[in-house]
C-alpha cells in the first residue's frame, strides 16, 4: 500500500499543477518592467537611417511604443486598431520594427497604413531583449517621467485600448 502513496501523491501534485496553468492568461504574463524606467536606446529612424530617435526624446509626454514587423501576422490582425487609435490623437503611437528588413518594414507602412508618429529600427533586437520582448507585437504605455505603466503581450484588441489603455493614458496625462 505504501509503494503507490508517493507515485499517487506526484501524480495529484502534477495534475494539480497542470490545472492552474491552463487557466492562466498567457496575455498576463507580469513585466519586471512596470514601475521602472523604461530602457535606454538610440536607434535609427526606419524611414531616416541617419536620424535617431531615443526614449529620452519622450520625457514629459504619455507615449505608446509598440513592437512590431512586417513578417508578423498577429501584427497584421493589430494593425487597424493602432490606426484607428493613432487618429483619434488620444496618445502618440511609436513603433519599434524588431528584427526585420528596412525595405520590407517600409514597404508594409506604405501598403498597410502608418499608425506611427516615428518607427525606429532596431534591426538585430537588442533594444526588444531590453524591454523583454517575447514577441512581436508587443504594446508598452510609458508616463512622463520615462516609467513604463503597461505591457500588453499580443495585439492589441479594441476592447484592451478602450478598457486598458485609453483610461490609463487619461490618467496618467492628468498627472
Amino acid at each position: 500500500m505504501n509503494r503507490f502513496v508517493l507515485p499517487l501523491a506526484i501524480f495529484a501534485a502534477l495534475v494539480a499543477l497542470l490545472a492552474v496553468g491552463l487557466t492562466l492568461d498567457p496575455r498576463k504574463v507580469p513585466s519586471p518592467l512596470i514601475g521602472k524606467p523604461a530602457p535606454h536606446f538610440e536607434l535609427p529612424l526606419l524611414q531616416e537611417a541617419k536620424q535617431t530617435f531615443t526614449e529620452r526624446d519622450m520625457l514629459g509626454k504619455v507615449w505608446i511604443l509598440n513592437v512590431w514587423a512586417s513578417w508578423c501576422v498577429s501584427c497584421r490582425e493589430e494593425h487597424p486598431v493602432l490606426l484607428e487609435l493613432a487618429a483619434s490623437g488620444a496618445v502618440p503611437v511609436y513603433g519599434l520594427n524588431y528584427k526585420d528588413k528596412r525595405e520590407d518594414g517600409l514597404a508594409w507602412l506604405k501598403g498597410m497604413g502608418d499608425p506611427y508618429k516615428v518607427s525606429i529600427f532596431d534591426f538585430d533586437g537588442k533594444v526588444g531583449i531590453d524591454y523583454g520582448v517575447y514577441g512581436v507585437p508587443e504594446t508598452y504605455v510609458i508616463d512622463k517621467l520615462g516609467v513604463v505603466r503597461y505591457k500588453c503581450i499580443g495585439p492589441l484588441t479594441p476592447q484592451i485600448v478602450k478598457e486598458k489603455v485609453l483610461p490609463l493614458v487619461q490618467e496618467l496625462s492628468r498627472a
